[in-house]
C-alpha cells in the first residue's frame, strides 16, 4: 500500500470521527421536533455562514466544475457566477421566510405554502420537489465519493464500496442529530471545500510551470496546438504529440488502447498536424495482439487519429474555449449549436437553474433554523459572492486549462470523452510521490464537499416526510419523540432510495440529478407570492408550478428531441410556462375580500419588519437597474457582445490586455460589480440585515406535556 493511500485512510478516518461526534452531540441536544428538524431555531451567525455556504456549493463545485471548464472552456466557466446568483435568491427570500417561520411556527416549507395559499396541493407539491431534488442529488454526491475513492486508491476500493461506506457515515450523524449536526459538520466542510479547491488550483498552476506557461498553453489550446495524435498500423499502436514527437508513456498508451477498444466504434477525427480535421467513423476491434483500425471498415496505412477533439468554432470564428458562442442560436435541440451550447442566453438560464438551490424547499428550512436574520448578509456577500466567487473564477479555471496542458505534456493520462470527472482526481494524484499526505488531505476536502450538500438535503427531506406527509395525513397529534423517530426512519428511506438509484440506475441518476436544481427554481413564483405579491392566487401558483415542472422535464430529457431548445436551459423554459400561467390564471381567479384580507396579514407583517426603509425607497429604481444590468452584462445576452473582445481579440493573443482572454478579464470585472450589487442589496437596502424591533412568535415546546401546558400551542395544521 502506497504512502498516499495510507494518508488518505488516516485523514478520512479522522474526518469521519468528527462527523460521528457531532451526530452524538446533536442527538443529545435534540429535545423537541424543532430541535431535530431545524436546530431549535438557534443556529448562530458563524455556523450558518459556513454551513449555508457548504450546502450551496457541493462536490459539483469541487470536481464537476473544473471538469466542465476543461471540456467546454470559459463559456461554461461563466457558470462560476453561481457564487453570486445562488445567494441572490437568498437575498430576495431568506429574511422574509425566517420572519414567517418565526411568527407562525412553521417547521417545513410545506406548512408555510399550504397555510398561505390555503391548499394542501402546495404542501404535497413542495414535498415532491424536495424529494426529486434530494434523492438524485444525494445519489450523485455519494457516487462521486465512491468514484474518488476508487481512483485515489488505484482500484483498491471499489466504487460501490466507497459509496456505501460514505452513506453509512452520513446516515449515522444526520439520523442521530438532525439539522444541528449537519450544520456543525458543514462548518468544517466549508473550510475544507474552499481550501481544497484553492490548493488544487495552486498545484495545477505549479505543474504547468507558472502563470506564463499557463498563458502560453491557453494560446496553444485556442489554436489547436495541444491535440495528441495516434498512429495505428496493423497491430502496432504508436502515439505522437502535435509536433510529431513519439510518446512512450506506457500508462498513456494503455489508456489510449482502452479508448480505441471502447465498444468497438468511436467517432474520431483525422489530422495532418496542421489542425485540419476530417471526421470519420473509426471501427476498432481487439485482435488479441494489438489494435486494428480502419476508416469505414477498411484498413488504412497508417491512420492518424486525434486523441480528443479540441476546438469548436463559434459563429464569430473564435475558438470555443475562449469565447461565448453568440447571444442565442435558433437550433433544436440546443446541443446542435455551433461552437457549443453555452450562448449568452444559455448561461443566463443555467444560472436560473442554480438559483434553485436556495429557493428549493431545503433552504426554507435553513432559513427557519436561524436565531435571527443577522447571518444572512455575511453569508451572501462575503462568504459566497466574494470568497467562493474569486476562488472558482480563478482556481477552477486554472485547473481546467492546466488539464489540457498537462495531458499534452504526458504529465497526466488522457481523459476519454465523457469521463471529464477524472480530471480533479488526476490533479490530486500528482502529489502521490512528492507529498503523499497532501493526497489524503485533498481527498478529505473533496469528500467533505460532496457530503456537505447531501447531508443537508437528507435532513430537510426527512423533516418534510415526517411533518407534511406522516404527521399531517396519519397522526396529527404525533408527539416530539415520535416525530424524531419517524424523521430518523425517513433519513434511511431517502438514503436508501439514493443508493439504489446510484448503484443500479446510473443513467437515470445523471438525468434526475440534472433536473434537480431546475425543479428547485420552479419554487420562485410561489415564494414571490408569499413574500411580495399577494395578487398571485393559489390556483395560478399551483397550475404554474405543475406546468413548470413538466416543461423542465420535457426540455431536459433528450428523448423528447427539444433539450435546451434555442439554447435556453430547461430551467428557463420551466419558468416561462410557470410564471406565465401563474400570472394569467391569477388574473381570472382573484379571491373574495375575506381571503384577500387573510393573505394581506402576512404581507403587512413582512412589510413592517422587512420592508425597505422609507429613507431609502428612492433608491429602489437604482437597485432594479443595477440587478437587471448586471444579469444582462455578466451572465446574459450582452456577455458575448461585449465580453468576448473588449479586452483583446480571441484571435490574437498579443492583444490580450491583461495576459488572459478578454472573456476571462470581463468575468473578473463583472464579479467585482456583482459583489457590490450583493452588498448594496443585502446591507444597504437591508434585504438581509437583522430586524429592528420585536414581535410575538409561536414556538415549539420540548415535549408533549409542555405543549399541553403552553399558553399558546403551535398548531401547524391551521397556524
Amino acid at each position: 500500500m502506497s504512502a498516499s493511500i495510507v494518508w488518505l485512510f488516516i485523514f478520512v478516518l479522522m474526518y469521519w470521527a468528527y462527523c460521528i461526534f457531532w451526530g452524538v452531540k446533536g442527538a443529545q441536544m435534540a429535545k423537541s421536533a424543532s430541535d431535530y428538524f431545524i436546530a431549535g431555531r438557534s443556529i448562530s451567525i458563524w455556523v450558518f455562514v459556513l454551513a449555508a455556504t457548504a450546502t450551496s456549493f457541493s462536490g459539483w463545485t469541487f470536481m464537476g466544475h473544473p471538469a466542465l471548464v476543461w471540456r467546454d472552456g470559459i463559456p461554461y466557466g461563466y457558470a462560476s457566477f453561481y457564487a453570486i446568483t445562488i445567494p441572490f435568491t437568498g437575498v430576495i427570500f431568506l429574511k422574509r421566510q425566517w420572519l414567517l417561520g418565526k411568527r407562525y411556527g412553521f417547521v417545513t416549507p410545506g406548512e408555510m405554502y399550504s397555510s398561505y395559499y390555503g391548499t394542501d396541493a402546495m404542501r404535497y407539491l413542495t414535498v415532491l420537489v424536495a424529494m426529486v431534488f434530494s434523492v438524485p442529488y444525494l445519489g450523485l454526491q455519494l457516487r462521486a465519493s465512491g468514484f474518488l475513492f476508487n481512483v485515489l486508491t488505484h482500484g483498491m476500493m471499489g466504487l460501490n464500496t466507497g459509496m456505501w461506506l460514505l452513506a453509512i457515515i452520513v446516515v449515522l450523524y444526520v439520523g442521530l442529530g438532525g439539522l444541528r449536526s449537519v450544520a456543525y459538520v458543514d462548518t468544517v466542510q466549508c473550510i475544507l471545500l474552499a481550501a481544497g479547491i484553492s490548493m488544487i488550483g495552486i498545484i495545477a498552476l505549479n505543474q504547468v510551470g507558472g502563470w506564463t506557461k499557463l498563458q502560453e498553453g491557453i494560446v496553444d489550446l485556442s489554436q489547436n496546438k495541444l491535440a495528441h495524435v495516434v498512429t495505428v498500423k496493423g497491430d502496432k499502436l504508436k502515439l505522437y504529440d502535435s509536433g510529431g514527437t513519439r510518446i512512450n508513456n506506457p500508462e498513456y498508451i494503455s489508456t489510449m488502447k482502452g479508448f480505441l477498444d471502447d465498444k468497438g466504434k468511436n467517432l474520431v477525427r483525422t489530422t495532418d498536424f496542421s489542425g485540419n480535421y476530417v471526421e470519420f467513423w473509426n471501427k476498432v476491434k481487439n485482435s488479441g495482439t494489438g489494435i486494428e483500425a480502419g476508416a469505414d471498415g477498411s484498413l488504412a496505412s497508417p491512420i492518424k487519429v486525434a486523441w480528443q477533439s479540441k476546438i469548436k468554432v463559434t459563429p464569430d470564428g473564435y475558438a470555443h474555449f475562449i469565447a461565448v458562442p453568440g447571444v442565442i442560436q435558433f437550433v433544436v435541440p440546443g446541443t446542435k449549436a455551433k461552437g457549443g451550447v453555452w450562448t449568452g442566453i444559455m448561461i443566463l438560464t443555467y444560472m436560473f437553474a442554480l438559483m434553485g438551490i436556495q429557493s428549493a424547499p431545503a433552504f426554507s428550512m435553513w432559513a427557519f433554523a436561524n436565531k435571527n436574520p443577522a447571518p444572512f448578509a455575511p453569508q451572501q456577500v462575503w462568504a459566497s459572492s466574494f470568497g467562493i466567487g474569486i476562488i472558482i473564477l480563478t482556481a477552477t479555471w486554472i485547473q481546467g486549462f492546466a488539464g489540457h496542458i498537462l495531458i499534452s505534456q504526458d504529465v497526466i493520462s488522457p481523459i476519454p470523452g465523457g469521463k471529464q470527472a477524472m480530471l480533479v482526481p488526476a490533479l490530486i494524484d500528482l502529489m502521490a510521490d512528492t507529498a503523499p499526505f497532501l493526497v489524503g488531505l485533498l481527498a478529505v476536502c473533496a469528500l467533505a464537499a460532496m457530503q456537505s450538500t447531501g447531508a443537508a438535503y437528507m435532513s430537510t427531506a426527512s423533516g418534510m416526510i415526517t411533518r407534511d406527509i406522516y404527521k399531517h395525513l396519519f397522526a396529527k397529534d404525533l408527539g416530539h419523540t415520535a416525530q424524531k423517530m419517524v424523521g430518523r426512519v425517513s433519513v434511511l428511506i431517502v438514503v436508501g432510495l439514493a443508493l439504489i438509484i446510484a448503484t443500479f440506475a446510473t443513467d437515470a441518476l445523471v438525468m434526475l440529478g440534472g433536473l434537480a436544481v431546475s425543479y428547485g427554481f420552479q419554487m420562485w413564483p410561489a415564494l414571490i407570492g408569499i413574500c411580495y405579491v399577494p395578487w398571485l392566487t393559489r390556483q395560478g401558483i399551483v397550475v404554474g408550478l405543475i406546468a413548470g415542472l413538466v416543461a423542465v422535464t420535457v426540455t431536459y430529457i433528450g428523448d423528447f428531441g427539444v433539450k435546451y431548445a434555442l439554447t435556453i436551459h430547461s430551467a428557463g423554459w420551466g419558468i416561462i410556462f410557470n410564471l406565465g400561467l401563474a400570472i394569467a390564471i391569477s388574473a381570472v381567479t382573484q379571491p373574495d375580500k375575506a381571503e384577500t384580507d387573510r393573505r394581506q396579514e402576512f404581507h403587512t407583517f413582512l412589510n413592517s419588519h422587512a420592508g425597505v426603509p422609507p429613507e431609502k425607497k428612492g433608491l429602489v429604481p437604482f437597485a432594479w437597474a443595477l440587478v437587471i444590468g448586471w444579469f444582462l452584462l455578466a451572465i446574459g445576452p450582452l456577455t458575448p457582445v461585449i465580453g468576448n473582445s473588449i479586452f483583446g481579440s480571441p484571435l490574437d493573443a498579443s492583444t490580450w490586455m491583461f495576459g488572459m482572454p478578454s472573456i476571462w478579464a470581463w468575468a473578473l470585472l463583472m464579479w467585482a460589480i456583482g459583489v457590490f450589487m450583493m452588498w448594496f442589496l443585502a446591507y444597504y437596502m437591508e434585504f438581509s440585515t437583522n430586524i429592528k424591533g420585536d414581535f410575538e412568535g409561536i414556538d415549539d415546546y420540548a415535549d408533549e406535556e409542555g405543549m399541553q401546558k403552553a399558553p399558546v400551542r403551535m398548531d401547524l395544521d391551521s397556524p
